[in-house]
């Protein structure tokens, strides 16, 4: 059976992250969607367990693709969840190069190897922070974000004034 992890901060999620989950979970067997904390992301709008919350509720439909929250270093939420890779989606060049070097790394400390798929064009424009700017300043989300969580982030990420 092979299992890949999904890590990511999905603050919130997106659609782009919807396009990664889907087309992992009918190339793996079984997805593990991994809300990690980044220390260089760490002013989130949404708690972790917004986030988990959110992740469930968009990928109910998946049987083979489960969400957890994991802290520390990636290669050991690798290890912890049972994990033969790890799952990165590439938007832009200048994701591939940070997620060469992040590839690298996980490779060297641990041995984990790394399965990159280039985002679908109808999403590679659509990035978390840009989702969160347009929702701080009261914009929709419709076509950026699961429709079944729309209105809700919209709220949950909406500035108060």
């Amino acid at each position: 059976m092979r299992t890949v992890l999904y890590p990511g901060s999905f603050d919130p999620v997106t659609l782009g992250h919807m396009d990664i989950i889907g087309r992992a979970a009918t190339a793996f067997d079984r997805v593990i969607v991994g809300v990690l904390y980044n220390p260089d992301k760490p002013s989130g709008m949404l708690t972790t367990a917004q986030r988990v919350e959110c992740l469930r509720e968009a990928t109910a439909g998946l049987e083979n693709v489960r969400v957890a929250a994991f802290s520390g270093l990636l290669v050991d939420a690798v290890r912890a969840c049972g994990a033969d890779a790890v799952v990165r989606g590439l938007r832009t060049e200048g994701d591939c190069d940070v997620e060469m070097q992040m590839a690298r790394l996980n490779r060297q400390m641990g041995g984990v190897e790394t399965v990159f798929l280039a985002a679908s064009p109808a999403c590679m424009h659509i990035s978390a922070s840009m989702v969160r700017q347009i929702a701080t300043m009261n914009g929709s989300l419709r076509g950026l974000v699961p429709p079944s969580l729309e209105a809700r982030l919209e709220t949950l990420l909406r500035r108060t004034k």
